[in-house]
């Protein structure tokens, strides 16, 4: 129940344009100190869109218009300068992508203190005193000296939250806060989300699991195609829902998948014989053995932070094993081995329209502009799409380019860390399906790292679960 009538975020006829075409909208809604609003749908809905647009960080090719006020002041019409001096103290964010909050040279521990202290006015020592706290709260314990890009995706995605919750800003608005943690961490972030509301404040969640609605009910926003499909009760939507799409979204569950069959064998492409991985001075991995055949598709799940992507750069050659070593069948080109990057932001020139990009890459290897956009149309991916740079699309839309990317290439081996984590279910289930169909039709292997088990179970044709070092 709201503490009082008066809202803490309230956004009227929203829309978001690209030139004239509307990418979203137009969306209205209200949520008052002690509620919540989770908005849900497919990746590209217009989720991270809705908001930006509050925070007044689209990219400068969008525009919105509509009403947006904040703690009872509208802001939509304010300067950047005032729009951003309300971060952290009116509305505290959780963007999807943490490596975007994150300073990359300021070590993790002091990046979190620094928000106590000017943010939340704590003097030194307490500001240091409410960091480790926060650290040993979301299993961050012996990170506070590392740099973020040091970090895992999950590693970073719990110091973001530390830095957005530390100056007990009265409206938190989380952009898939949950996305590449592992389960138990995943129920740890979902509990302190709930107290959000619980202690008086507002709380906005995107995101596309619905176990996450369930766990926050309140009330949820289900978008497709950037329109409201629903609007109501979230206990009320999600165990009756009206719309065909919305029911798909909730039936898309992993958990639902059948299991894969294992291929006939085939001939082996790849080999690692007792890997030992490190980072810095840590052991992270040790004694790992694998044998990938042609078509063959292997997963590999562990908690965040054990070294799943270092693992993965060391397969690909681009980090030395401390110990052991990784052998490719003879003949295979230098880019029989692909990578599909964990953060795709990082894996695109940031100021470049990102069909020139995919254009580069198809001169570069030779490789008709057909073929590329074959992979774009089976990853319903619109050619629109390619008009913009990296960062006016979603991170799913982006994910998916990234495949459509590095299948262009032609790869024997694909190395995949957490390629569907920013997916709503339906678009997951479409991107693994297609990525199978390509495994069983090219002979393509791939080592997927994820968080999630049941894709392990059943969509892998083996799962390799690591466990930290003795």
């Amino acid at each position: 129940m709201p503490v009082n009538d008066t809202p803490s975020i309230a956004v009227e006829a929203l829309s978001v344009f690209f030139g004239a075409t509307r990418l979203l909208g137009p969306v209205s809604f209200r949520v008052a100190a002690g509620e919540t609003l989770v908005i849900m749908g497919e990746t590209g809905a217009g989720k991270s869109l809705t908001a930006q647009a509050i925070l007044g960080t689209l990219p400068k090719e969008l525009r919105a218009e509509g009403r947006i006020t904040i703690n009872g002041r509208r802001v939509d019409a304010l300067s950047p300068a005032d729009r951003s001096a309300l971060w952290g103290r009116d509305i505290a964010t959780l963007p999807q992508e943490p490596w975007r909050a994150l300073d990359p040279l300021m070590r993790a521990g002091r990046q979190v203190a620094e928000a106590h202290r000017y943010v939340a006015g704590l003097p030194p020592d307490g500001a240091r005193r409410a960091c480790v706290r926060d650290f040993e709260t979301l299993g961050l314990e012996g990170s506070e000296r590392r740099l973020p890009g040091t970090l895992s995706g999950g590693m970073a995605q719990r110091v973001a939250f530390a830095a957005a919750t530390a100056g007990r800003a009265p409206i938190l608005l989380a952009d898939e806060p949950t996305k590449g943690l592992d389960a138990e961490r995943h129920a740890r972030v979902v509990g302190l989300l709930a107290q959000v509301p619980d202690n008086g404040g507002a709380l906005l969640v995107i995101t596309h699991e619905a176990s996450v609605a369930r766990a926050l009910g309140g009330d949820i926003i289900v978008l497709r195609n950037g329109r409201v499909i629903e609007q109501g009760l979230t206990h009320l939507i999600l165990a009756d829902p009206q719309d065909p799409y919305t029911r798909d979204l909730l039936a898309a569950d992993p958990q639902t998948w059948p299991k894969s069959e294992s291929p006939e064998d085939g001939a082996v492409v790849l080999t690692a014989k007792d890997l030992a991985v490190t980072r810095g001075d840590r052991v992270l991995i040790e004694g790992f053995d694998l044998t990938l055949r042609a078509g063959e598709r292997v997963a590999v799940t562990g908690p965040s932070g054990i070294g799943k992507t270092t693992l993965l750069d060391t397969l690909a050659g681009l980090i030395a094993p401390a110990r052991g070593g990784v052998q490719r069948a003879k003949g295979l080109g230098r880019h029989a081995v692909q990578k599909l990057y964990q953060d795709p932001p990082a894996a695109f020139p940031p100021h470049v329209p990102l069909e020139r990009s995919l254009r580069d890459v198809a001169r570069l290897h030779g490789v008709t502009w057909d073929r590329v956009s074959e992979y774009l149309t089976a990853l319903n991916l619109y050619p629109d799409l390619l008009e913009r740079r990296p960062d006016a699309v979603s991170g799913g839309e982006l994910q998916r380019i990234s495949v459509a990317r590095a299948l262009t290439v032609g790869p024997v081996v694909l190395l995949a860390d957490e390629p569907t984590s920013r997916l709503d279910p339906i678009t997951q289930r479409q991107t693994l399906e297609m990525l199978a169909g390509i495994t069983e039709d090219k002979g393509i292997s791939i080592v997927l790292v994820t968080h999630h088990a049941a894709i392990a179970e059943n969509w892998a044709h083996q799962s390799i679960a690591l466990k930290a070092p003795a």
